[in-house]
């Protein structure tokens, strides 16, 4: 993964090309002087709001679950996962269920259950946002999509149907399980608090004030991208619909099992720019640098100090030897 992150990222920079004796590093770091800083502390701002909504919905989630825990136990977890995520790809969705279970005992496989609802719903705001963005900017994506190679599919090659790779592997998945479960009792307990975390969603009180956090959460989201975007003279123009199209070339850059997004980010963002809305390869590729390194150094600020906040609280519940 490191090597295909280094790959993308030398592919985006390759593409930046500046004037003669000018130094590519030179040309992003004058871009971000240029940049209104205000706009990018807004940025900040918001993301922080994101953070301690989402971790209040993950709070939601696991009150049903027997094991209710604290807004700011939440939220030192979730940054903490942040921040191993820019190392490991989905490792910060192991990690905050641990660092929970640390500060207040609740079991890792109940979290992780409550996890997997979050990402389901997460998924299904990604696809809505997508199709805001396709029906917003049809043409635009479309052409963008075919240029990227999909939706010419080789008539030559064998098709399988969708079905039978299903049931295929869900045959091998719950003969995998079922043996797994005949040689480690132990597995049958820990699925059984996967499915308890699973099923928080059916068992909240407040499903209305969830959905209204999902949406609230992305609706966020699109409030960073848009804040970046005023903050850069060059993409200040480019309105609404671009932002929103650009908020769903991120987000799936940011789904890509990579740290952080880091290189697929760098690769599609500048492309759609480019293609969609003829601004600058340089000053794309300058600008999604800039961006992407504010939110990543956003996320690693808040994920140090939680880390450091937990290990002392952690530290002070345990009797001094």
């Amino acid at each position: 993964m490191i090597l295909l992150t280094a790959l993308l990222l030398w592919l985006s920079l390759r593409g930046l090309q500046v004037g003669d004796g000018e130094n590519k590093f030179t040309f992003i770091w004058n871009a971000w002087k240029s940049s209104h800083k205000g706009w990018l502390l807004l940025m900040v701002v918001v993301a922080y709001i994101s953070h301690a909504l989402r971790a209040e919905r993950w709070r939601m989630l696991l009150h049903p679950t027997g094991y209710p825990v604290t807004l700011g136990n939440s939220f030192l977890s979730l940054m903490i996962g942040y921040l191993v995520n820019l190392a490991i790809p989905r490792g910060g969705e192991i990690s905050r269920c641990y660092n929970l279970m640390k500060l207040g005992k609740t079991p890792v496989e109940v979290s992780f259950g409550t996890v997997v609802v979050e990402r389901i719903v997460d998924v299904l705001c990604l696809l809505v946002v997508i199709l805001i963005a396709f029906l917003t900017e049809w043409n635009k994506l479309m052409e963008f999509m075919t240029s990227l190679g999909f939706g010419s599919p080789d008539s030559s090659s064998i098709q399988i149907p969708r079905w039978a790779v299903f049931a295929i592997a869900g045959g091998f998945l719950v003969m995998a399980l079922l043996y797994l479960f005949r040689r480690h009792p132990r597995l049958v307990q820990i699925f059984d608090g996967f499915r308890k975390g699973l099923l928080s969603v059916f068992l909240m009180d407040k499903k209305l004030l969830f959905i209204l956090y999902s949406v609230l959460i992305w609706f966020l989201y699109f409030m960073m991208s848009y804040t970046v975007v005023m903050a850069f003279g060059t993409t200040r123009e480019l309105g609404i619909s671009a932002v929103l199209t650009l908020f769903a070339l991120g987000a799936i850059a940011m789904a890509a099992p990579l740290p952080g997004g880091t290189g697929s980010y760098h690769t599609i963002v500048p492309l759609g720019l480019v293609m969609l809305y003829q601004l600058p390869q340089a000053e794309a590729i300058a600008f999604v640098f800039i961006f992407h390194a504010w939110q990543t150094v956003t996320m690693i600020a808040g994920g140090v100090v939680s880390l450091v906040i937990s290990y002392m609280l952690i530290r002070w519940k345990q009797p001094i030897k």
